[in-house]
């Protein structure tokens, strides 16, 4: 199972590791330990608790350099939804990581490796062994290629309203008159999906779609907000 673990590995994110028994640490239960005694094994608790710190750390500084305007409160949130159970159990589901957990027998049969909990352990577990196995920079990359994405997906829209943000943002130095306008509207009446575009003074900087008009605005905020705060880089 971990020699399979360890070529999905290479295979999907170009890491290998240099000591194996720190990734079969990273993917074994207790339950499974228990049940193996002769074999000495360790399981993923300390390594877990490793990874949760490299974790908020590395979304920390990701969110505090990319939202250079941004809050304190809000990026608080923001990384509060993104560094929680339902979301690395979420990553963990997209990285195929179930599949190569070892359960004991009774874990096995309770079906164990569908639990939020244990998949947001083990999501942390392999970033902590990575991190004890080649360090940060290692661990950077995985986090840019499997969470960082999500944001500009707007996994994390509901966090905050990016609507409120953009004005911040726009009318730091005075106001700004900021204009919403639906573009188009298309599919059937259960179905309707809506492009808005947002301009400022008149100028359109970015626009969305959503299935509402209140979702399209906070998409075509988001994308405003995003190419702005990249022009400011």
């Amino acid at each position: 199972m971990i020699t399979e673990l360890a070529a999905m590995l290479q295979s999907r994110f170009g890491i290998t590791f240099r000591n194996q028994d720190l990734l079969a640490e990273a993917f074994t239960q207790a339950s499974y330990v228990n049940e193996h005694q002769d074999q000495k094994l360790k399981f993923y608790e300390r390594v877990e608790f490793l990874g949760d710190a490299v974790l908020e750390l590395i979304v920390s500084e990701y969110l505090y350099k990319r939202y250079k305007d941004m809050p304190q409160g809000k990026l608080t949130r923001l990384r509060a939804a993104m560094v929680c159970e339902d979301s690395f159990a979420s990553f963990a589901r997209e990285c195929d990581f179930p599949q190569y957990i070892r359960l004991g027998k009774g874990e096995q049969k309770a079906r164990a490796w569908e639990r939020d909990s244990l998949l947001c352990d083990i999501f942390e577990s392999f970033v902590g062994a990575l991190y004890l196995d080649q360090g940060r920079a290692p661990v950077q990359k995985f986090v840019e290629m499997v969470i960082f994405p999500k944001l500009d997906e707007g996994r994390f829209d509901g966090v905050f309203d990016y609507k409120t943000t953009l004005q911040e943002f726009l009318q730091q130095d005075g106001d700004v008159e900021i204009d919403y306008q639906l573009v188009e509207q298309d599919g059937p009446a259960n179905e309707r999906s809506y492009e808005i575009s947002v301009a400022a003074n008149g100028k359109k900087i970015g626009s969305g779609w959503g299935h509402s008009k209140k979702e399209a605005e906070q998409s075509a905020a988001r994308q405003a907000y995003s190419q702005l705060q990249q022009q400011n880089d």
